[in-house]
């Protein structure tokens, strides 16, 4: 049984990857949240009705001994399942100036997007390499690529994501293992329906947020066979906001 698994897949961008990938490849999806499960439960639904199969991993990635408790429970019980693709998607924002952030919200940010990144990729790094194959996608942002005020912390994580994407990429290319990020925009999802959309599509050339589905296709593509030539790369997805 051939998997991929999706970080953060219950909700927003994290829930169009899951299902992009159900429609687009035969992989069984692994939907990992941290605590909606209802909606893990519906991204699985859609998964199913894609037909496909799938399955939710409850646990928190920024949290090393809760990653490998899970992680190890589910290979154990799946001994021939090969894990091919990992999206890296989970991730939060804790917003404000930067005088007046707390330590909480800096180390919080930095701990789900770097720390889970760390956590859920070298789980499976050495299986990935003894198998010579593998697709890593890490969801950046536009915020680390050119920086956000206001976002000192997100940028920090996003920032770290984009270096680690490209130093990864070096290690393990001869393997057959890609490793790539995408850096998406403004895209409507839960975890910008607070933002001002009418002033801020004012930056966007395109002149509109972008659709989750939008990323999921990309994700999709990296993924495919049809990107072996391409690694360490970030690729920004922000309708020319970053061009």
């Amino acid at each position: 049984m051939k998997c991929a698994l999706v970080t953060g897949g219950s909700r927003g961008i994290g829930s169009a990857i899951c299902q992009k990938l159900a429609e687009d490849s035969d992989y069984h999806i692994l939907i990992n949240y941290q605590s909606n499960q209802s909606a893990a439960e519906a991204t699985l639904q859609k998964v199913i009705a894609a037909g496909n199969t799938g399955e939710i991993l409850q646990f928190n990635v920024g949290n090393s001994e809760e990653v490998t408790a899970a992680l190890t429970k589910w290979q154990d019980a799946n001994p021939n399942a090969i894990v091919e693709v990992i999206v890296n998607n989970a991730g939060i924002t804790k917003d404000g100036l930067f005088m007046w952030m707390s330590h909480d919200d800096w180390s919080q940010v930095i701990n789900t997007s770097v720390n889970g990144f760390f956590n859920v990729t070298n789980f499976f790094m050495q299986k990935m390499l003894r198998n010579k194959y593998g697709r890593i996608v890490n969801l950046a942002s536009v915020s680390g690529v050119k920086g956000t005020a206001g976002q000192a912390n997100y940028s920090a994580a996003k920032g770290a994501i984009v270096a680690v994407t490209k130093a990864l990429a070096q290690e393990v290319a001869k393997r057959n293992i890609t490793v790539n990020a995408v850096a998406p925009g403004f895209i409507k999802s839960d975890m910008t329906s607070d933002l001002d959309e009418a002033e801020l599509i004012k930056l966007v050339p395109v002149n509109r947020f972008g659709e989750a589905e939008e990323v999921a296709d990309l994700v999709s593509f990296l993924v495919s066979r049809k990107a072996s030539y391409i690694t360490g790369e970030i690729i920004n997805i922000n309708g020319g906001i970053y061009s």
